[in-house]
Parts: structure tokens; sequence; C-alpha cells
């Protein structure tokens, strides 16, 4: 019971920090509210439980035969969340007459995004690592499910977060200022992989 307690804890404090899902969901949450959001949550929520689910039945192992995969993943997943930002700080309410500059995320594309997200990997290479080291089935169906049990309810605090600021963002102005924070805070976010 106490191994089920700190890998439950474990999950909620990886799934609750400031994370570059946690940051993309918090400024689509104040940019397009949490309704049209629903997808991008649901993208996140079961994409990374099934990227748990798949590293702890060997995907890890890719990284210990071909060490290079490790460092490539790396640049690719820099050069995304780069694409990232640019995109958020690009986005905003339209205004009278004008096309949307943006969107907000699809399931698919949230999903996906696990597979590029430094953050979404350390968190499921350490959740294996420590809560599954055998990786025989039982042990790896009960670090996923707890994964996602805890990471939609965490997610969506973000999400709320980013709708409560929506309130505040009654300007073009301010929702500028608000996606190029966003955009910049997203960014610092890769400093820990860019020095790793």
């Amino acid at each position: 019971m106490e191994i089920l307690f700190t890998l439950g804890l474990f999950a909620l404090v990886s799934s609750i920090t400031p994370g570059p899902n946690n940051l993309m969901l918090m400024s689509s949450g104040a940019n397009f509210g949490l309704r049209k959001t629903v997808p991008h949550m649901l993208g996140v929520a079961l994409g990374f439980t099934f990227m748990v689910f798949l590293v702890g039945l060997g995907i890890i192992q890719l990284f210990d035969q071909f060490p290079a995969s490790y460092e490539i993943l790396k640049w690719f997943s820099v050069i995304y969340l780069t694409y990232l930002a640019y995109k958020i700080a690009r986005s905003g309410k339209p205004t009278e007459g004008e096309t949307p500059k943006s969107k907000p995320m699809t399931f698919l594309q949230a999903a996906s995004f696990q597979w590029v997200n430094p953050k979404a990997w350390t968190m499921a290479l350490s959740a294996i690592s420590l809560y599954a080291p055998e990786r025989d089935f039982a042990s790896v169906l009960i670090v996923t499910l707890i994964f996602g049990l805890v990471n939609f309810p965490s997610i969506s605090v973000w999400v709320l977060m980013g709708q409560q600021i929506q309130r505040f963002l009654t300007s073009a102005v301010k929702l500028k200022v608000f996606n190029y924070s966003m955009a910049s805070l997203l960014l610092l976010s890769l400093y820990p992989v860019v020095i790793g």
C-alpha cells in the first residue's frame, strides 16, 4: 500500500508541475476556453498514459540499444517545442472579419506530442524505472493506471487556470503579452534539455 501511495504522489507531482503540456494547456484555456480545449486535454491524458504503458513494455530498451536515438529525440523535441512556442506567441482571438491565426490542438496532435515532449519522456522513464523495474506486465499496468487516474485531473487544473486568466485578458494587448509570456516560459522549459 505504501508503494501505491508513493507512486500516486510521484504521478501527482510530476503531472501537476509546470512543463510543456501544462503551459500549452493553460495557454489554450486562456485563448479558447475549456470546451474547445477538451480534445487537447484528452490527447495529453490518454496519449501520455499509453506512452507510459509502451515504455514499460519495452520501448525503454531502444535507448539502451541505440544511445544516439536519445540525442536525436532530444533535438527533434527542441525544434518542435520552439515551433509550438512560436505558434503560442502568434495565437489570439481574431478581430471582426479576420480569420483565426491559430486553433486549439486536436486530440491526435496532443497525443502525438507526447512522443517529442522531454518532460513526458522523463516522467515515463522515471516511473517505469522506479516503480516497475522488473518491467513485468502487472507492475507496468499498475504504474500506467495510477498515471491515468492522476494525470487528467492534474492537467485540468492548468486549463481552468487559463480559463480564469481569460477574464483579465480583455484587450488584444493583454492577450498578446500573455501569449508571449507563455511562449517564453515554454522556451525556458527547454533549458534543462539543451544543457543536459
